[in-house]
């Protein structure tokens, strides 16, 4: 019933702002089209340490984030002069395509409003028709997402298409992305007509098959299976997956099906011609420097995600 479960490893966002860092994982590279999972919080800061919380404007191709709060905000700037604060419920789907850089920071102090900040990030990898797209982003409203209860559940479409729900977020491949709160005793199954399906537990405790799972592990289940998940305490979820779209390579922020293309991504970023976000372009992250280059000079080649 179970293929594998991944142990979110720590990871550092930004100086001073470590993650929960799901996918990719050295077992499990992809589930369905999404190629990147990020848990980041639920941290509370002083107003004056959250420029330490700034992601700097950094380039990304070949896929899609997909920005999910449960709290606080962001505001997003991007190549296109997207301006866009971030708040809980809204969906924000940047597609990178050929090009973009973008920057997520933590200005105002409203940012952690409720206590704490608490961000799901993903990255949705582009079919290759689709890689070299014009770059786009939208913010889609609560509003707009819908949502469907019953006793013990409540569940928003984040994206893609589930259990008959579907939306206007605009995705590149089959897929489906859920939020799903239960109550104790609650139980769940995950969509069906998907080769390649997943739960990750963000918050509190559920059984699968006899066996409990807890806050970041993702759960990869068999193709064909229709597996029960029980709460046995409130709990809160993410399901996700859809149809695989094949081998890409990965290096730093760039995705892409041909390894050639990493190559030239990160000449445009050194080079500047990828361009910053117009309303923050004062600084920016560099390229990493590659600490494992092979004898006689040049870079390892980007990493292969199937």
């Amino acid at each position: 019933m179970l293929d594998l479960v991944i142990e979110a490893r720590q990871a550092a966002l930004s100086p001073g702002f470590n993650v929960r860092r799901i996918l990719p994982y050295r077992l499990r590279r992809m589930l369905g089209p999404f190629i990147f999972m990020d848990h980041a919080g639920p941290v509370s800061f002083a107003p004056e340490k959250l420029p330490a919380l700034d992601v700097l404007p950094h380039p990304h191709i070949g896929l899609s984030t997909v920005s999910y709060l449960f709290g606080g905000q962001v505001t997003h700037r991007d190549s296109l002069g997207v301006e866009q604060i971030i708040r809980p419920g809204e969906v924000n789907w940047m597609t990178a395509g050929s090009g973009i850089a973008h920057s997520e920071r933590f200005e105002d102090p409203a940012a952690l409003a409720g206590g704490a900040l608490e961000m799901i990030q993903t990255w949705v990898a582009l079919p290759e028709q689709d890689e070299e797209s014009a770059p786009a982003f939208t913010n889609y409203q609560p509003h707009e997402l819908p949502v469907f209860t019953e006793p013990g559940v409540w569940m928003r479409l984040i994206a893609g298409d589930a259990f008959g729900l579907r939306n206007e977020v605009r995705t590149h491949s089959p897929l489906f992305y859920l939020h799903v709160v239960l109550q104790p005793g609650a139980r769940f199954g995950l969509p069906r007509g998907y080769p390649e399906r997943g739960a990750y537990v963000a918050k509190g405790l559920v059984e699968v098959n006899g066996r409990a799972y807890g806050p970041g592990q993702l759960l990869v289940f068999t193709p064909g299976i229709d597996p029960v998940l029980v709460a046995r305490e409130a709990s809160t979820l993410l399901l996700l997956g859809g149809e695989p779209l094949g081998e890409r390579f990965i290096w730093w922020n760039f995705v892409s099906s041909r390894r050639e293309r990493i190559e030239q991504a990160k000449a445009d970023w050194q080079a500047g011609r990828i361009a910053l976000p117009p309303n923050d372009n004062a600084e920016f992250v560099p390229l990493p420097q590659d600490k494992s280059r092979p004898a006689g000079g040049g870079s390892p080649p980007p990493q292969a995600l199937s």
